[in-house]
């Protein structure tokens, strides 16, 4: 979403989605120094350390964007959480490595390879002899059966998400002995690898009532380095405690408290010492760097700071959250696994005493606590890298302009992506390199830069496009109306226009500048007033797993503006003697007496600042070609559902995650949309409305092909096609910036990897990492 957000195969299988996300790919080949794939532009940034270094014991307090719905990872309301804890207390027969491909986990899984291709594809698991379940069953073919029965869509009875893959299985049967499953393919699957991970126990899989209500609330039964202690939903909080049947390498960690924080509350109670690890916004990131390095102006930004000294205040959800001061119940429990105190333990130690009798100590008091919050984020770190998921201008192909491709290949040739891509990463000292591809990133198996397929930033060719597709310079223009975009949001941005000129509604405008409608390109004509209710609304909609949420779309490091008559405060005119970009006013195209004019929605909120900065460079530049854009605002809450998800677009901003399984997971996010017997359109997840007969093709033989490299070859020629019909352009790759106690090792800002929990803890007194990392550089 992953990496802290959702992981791919979370993600996709929660819609069938559960997309929002996913793909796959050719599986282990080697990358040669003639190998498209490249390596990831970033690394890992975990501050890695060899275990020998790593104290036992200790407690980790992990911040998380919400105490899940479901423990079931293959139900359609699984989350990022839901994932996270699937990964630690759940078996997985593969898991991805730094660079995004999977391998073999060799705790559960000493060996898997296909054994038989004709007359029917067969794969022969081999279990690791000690592998069990928390009860003390052993894990085998009784496990993987039950969860082939209710993953193959054959059993309506079990309120599945996704069935991709286990739909392609004729049979699951035990080997030569216990420790053999050998599953047999009723039609021949690339990406068998991608199939039981997780893996639940029978006890799940094995009836439509425990699949679809036995997991929700817990899991009773693990098998992973990690079991699921205690779900507290008053407190937001969920505790993973060690596994003693865990055969593996011993958790380093006692425990692991998952904590609901939103975040804007993460860096206070990282400040505060109440969280060691969270994803932050980039604005945060730069407080929180400011801080540990004692810079002058500290006190006044330092996150957590007291009240009456700068600092943020902590919302009533986060004193809700258990972020109230009070300790943890699990610090409180005096347990001592007779392991090492840890620097961090005895930082705690020391922060709970300051915080009691916080009601006596008045103003010195309040000094005081300012000063440990500024001692405490000290002691922080951000790590950085880049989230296997990218961001796309998205172009709705259904219907107006766009439903010709000319207009939509001269969008893309518009744009300079290279200089969105700085835009977003440079100022976070990452590097700013723009996607080039739509099935993979860098590094990953199926990676290869196909944009030459559509072409680079031409002007000039992008006009010729346009003229071609008869949108032409001069002749009469029918004057442009605001339109409201669906949904209650674009409503109040009508009404907020014509009201604007109120003097009353002037007062409320000061606090919500950040919606409505306005329009870019237009010339003498000032911007167009909006409205909006103000409101930052974060609630959950029914795309959060497809696009994630305004939250994790983008971060906070850019303000707003930048870009000469791309943006202002609502009702504000250009500066005068500003000049009119080229292709703005007179130089409008036009057709049939109307303007080339795409509504580009955008959702609002704190969350999402960079997406708006990113949207008015685009507008800028689609200015120069002659294509005026007109930006609305929407809340968070509806910019999924009500308008992404139902086409109330031309162009949009949102993000893909990108995994090992192309073939597979990104198939229904590019695949033709079919007219329905209503005469609607079932899109699955195309949301541009773009698809070809072409491009179903090549991923349906890429699925079907065994041979890792012809396999690679098939995807990376749909990739091409998806290019050159221009319904997506990728951007950039999404930025993942994790801060962390300095002491904390082995976690951090993943990238593609998969966590390591076992190895997760903190240092031991005097020890050090490995080898420098990045945000160490």
């Amino acid at each position: 979403m992953s990496h802290d957000g959702l992981g791919p195969r979370a993600v996709m299988r929660s819609v069938t989605f559960l997309s929002a996300t996913v793909l796959a790919v050719p599986l282990l080949a080697a990358c040669g120094s003639d190998d498209q794939a490249g390596k990831p532009l970033a690394a890992q940034d975990i501050a890695s350390a060899a275990r020998a270094r790593v104290a036992d014991g200790g407690t980790l307090h992990w911040a998380v964007d919400d105490v899940p719905e479901t423990f079931n990872s293959f139900q359609a309301d699984a989350d990022a959480t839901t994932n996270r804890v699937a990964q630690a207390v759940l078996p997985a027969m593969y898991r991805l490595d730094a660079a995004g491909r999977p391998r073999r986990d060799a705790d559960y899984l000493e060996s898997a390879k296909v054994v038989d291709t004709e007359p029917k594809q067969v794969v022969l698991y081999r279990l690791d002899q000690q592998a069990v379940w928390s009860d003390g069953r052993e894990i085998g073919a009784a496990d993987f059966a039950a969860q082939w029965r209710a993953l193959s869509g054959k059993d309506s009875a079990y309120w599945t998400a996704r069935n991709a893959g286990y739909d392609r299985i004729e049979k699951v049967e035990r080997g030569r002995n216990d420790l053999e499953v050998r599953v047999t393919f009723a039609r021949p699957y690339a990406d068998w690898r991608s199939l039981f991970s997780p893996l639940y126990p029978k006890d799940v899989m094995g009836t439509p009532d425990a699949f679809n209500d036995g997991a929700r609330r817990t899991l009773k039964v693990t098998a992973g380095p990690f079991a699921l202690r205690k779900v507290d939903r008053k407190a937001e909080t969920v505790t993973l405690a060690r596994n003693p049947r865990w055969w593996g390498r011993p958790a380093k960690l006692s425990e692991i408290v998952l904590t609901a924080v939103p975040r804007e509350d993460r860096a206070s109670a990282l400040a505060a010492g109440k969280l060691d690890l969270a994803e932050v916004d980039p604005a945060d990131a730069r407080r929180i760097e400011t801080a540990a390095k004692g810079s002058a102006g500290a006190d006044a930004s330092a996150p957590g700071a007291a009240e009456g000294t700068g600092g943020a205040k902590k919302s009533d959800k986060s004193e809700k959250s258990g972020m109230s001061g009070k300790a943890d119940p699990s610090e409180k429990s005096g347990k001592a696994d007779d392991e090492q105190q840890t620097d961090h333990e005895q930082q705690s130690d020391d922060e709970k005493k300051n915080d009691n009798g916080d009601d006596q100590e008045g103003s010195d008091g309040k000094a005081s606590r300012a000063a440990a919050a500024q001692d405490a984020s000290r002691d922080l770190e951000v790590r950085r890298s880049l989230e296997p998921a990218y961001t796309q201008l998205a172009l709705n192909g259904s219907e107006g302009p766009l439903a010709d491709e000319r207009v939509r290949r001269a969008v893309a040739r518009a744009l300079d992506r290279k200089e969105l891509a700085k835009l977003v990463l440079r100022p976070l000292g990452l590097p700013a390199e723009p996607v080039g591809s739509h099935l993979a990133l860098s590094g990953q198996a199926a990676y290869a830069d196909n944009s030459g397929a559509l072409g680079g930033q031409d002007t000039a060719e992008a006009r010729a496009l346009l003229g071609d597709a008869g949108w032409v310079p001069g002749g009469p223009v029918d004057e442009v109306k605001t339109e409201k975009a669906a949904g209650g949001e674009g409503e109040k941005s009508d009404r907020g226009a014509k009201s604007s000129s109120s003097p009353k509604a002037g007062k409320k405008d000061d606090a919500d500048d950040d919606e409505g409608t306005y329009i870019v390109g237009e010339d003498d004509k000032g911007r167009r007033a909006g409205g909006g209710d103000g409101k930052d609304q974060r609630g959950g909609h029914d795309g959060r797993h497809l696009a994630q949420d305004g939250r994790q779309w983008v971060g906070r490091e850019l303000s707003q503006g930048g870009v000469a008559g791309a943006y202002a405060p609502k009702g504000t005119a250009a500066p005068k003697g500003t000049a009119a970009p080229a292709g703005s006013a007179s130089g409008v195209l036009a057709k049939d007496g109307k303007a080339l004019n795409l509504r580009f929605v955008l959702p609002s909120g704190e969350g999402s600042e960079t997406l708006r900065a990113v949207a008015e460079r685009i507008s800028s530049m689609l200015v120069k070609v002659g294509i005026r854009t007109q930006i609305t605002k929407v809340s968070e809450a509806s910019y999924f559902k009500d308008h992404i998800a139902s086409g109330q677009y031309d162009l949009a901003l949102y993000s893909w995650p990108a995994s090992a399984f192309p073939a597979t997971d990104a198939r229904p996010i590019y695949a033709k949309p079919v007219p329905a017997a209503d005469g609607s359109l079932t899109v699955e997840q195309n949301y541009t409305r773009v698809g070809t007969d072409q491009v179903d093709q090549l991923f349906d033989r890429a699925v079907a092909t065994l041979d890792e490299d012809a396999a690679r070859d098939l995807l990376r020629k749909a990739d091409s096609r998806i290019w050159a019909a221009a319904g997506s352009i990728p951007l950039y790759q999404r930025p993942q910036l994790v801060a962390a106690r300095k002491g904390l090792v082995n976690a951090g800002a993943f990238g593609f990897g998969t966590p390591v929990y076992e190895d997760m803890g903190f240092l031991k007194k005097g020890a050090v990492r490995d080898a420098a990392s990045p945000s160490q550089k």
